[in-house]
């Protein structure tokens, strides 16, 4: 068993959603250290962006980046024609806002459903007819404890996670013999800036670590180890899994 080869991804090209920073991050710079050449997302050029691309191609890699909003249908195509080809397409962007049901309005829901939900299945609509004709393709959506136990706070997030896990699923039943895995990766509460804020309240804090078993937050790179194993030949024959990362959250 050669493990250094179940895992090289040279010649690999990868979209990473939602990789300028967090988990997407931390899963794009793990996909350039295994040699894939990797595509950085946003929603828009920042700083954040360039320092990514930076620091994978001081450390050998390759990447370049493309901004599109993954809520307007009319730039989700423009990322689509702006990749080409493609082999490795990681679903990690997504949108969500701490409150109550009764307090959303309209323009949240659709905002949080077409970054979750619509563009992701765009995205694998568009990318996977290239990858059955090269009969290779790994496709991994980043979901979240919350499709299991769903927060008060979080109730159409929550959602758009369970209902993009069952995407999957159905995905990963078609595809598989075309050499294509499809899988969902479940992160609990993951150290990122998207959870800095919440996490600063001390007694909210202390609320959300009694719930995991494990005592502790987790690192994005618990998650990119994780990523780097469904995106590459070593896990060629897993497919239609929905793994959580949460230390225990999600029992």
């Amino acid at each position: 068993m050669n493990l250094k080869k179940m895992f090289d991804l040279n010649g690999r090209i990868a979209l990473v959603t939602g990789s300028s920073r967090g988990i997407g991050q931390a899963i794009a710079m793990t996909l350039a250290d295994a040699g894939a050449q990797i595509i950085i997302h946003a929603s828009r050029n920042d700083s954040h962006m360039e320092k990514t691309v930076a620091a994978i191609r001081n450390n050998g890699g390759q990447a370049r980046t493309i901004a599109a909003d993954l809520a307007s249908p009319e730039e989700v195509k423009k990322l689509i024609d702006a990749v080409g080809e493609l082999d490795i397409l990681v679903l990690n962007a997504s949108a969500q806002s701490y409150q109550s049901l009764e307090d959303f309005t309209p323009e949240e829901f659709h905002r949080q459903y077409e970054v979750n939900l619509r563009s992701s299945f765009e995205l694998v609509q568009a990318f996977v007819p290239g990858m059955k004709n090269r009969r290779w393709g790994r496709i991994l959506a980043i979901g979240s404890v919350n499709q299991h136990k769903p927060s008060a706070r979080l109730p159409i997030y929550s959602t758009t996670k369970a209902a993009l896990n069952n995407l999957m699923n159905n995905c990963a039943r078609q595809y598989a013999s075309f050499g294509i895995t499809v899988n969902n990766l479940a992160p609990g509460v993951i150290m990122t800036d998207r959870n800095v804020d919440v996490l600063n309240d001390e007694a909210y804090r202390n609320k959300v670590l009694a719930m995991i078993p494990a005592g502790r937050f987790g690192k994005a790179e618990e998650c990119a180890s994780l990523a780097l194993l469904l995106c590459s030949d070593a896990g060629s024959y897993i497919t239609g899994v929905d793994i959580s990362v949460a230390g225990g959250m999600q029992l």
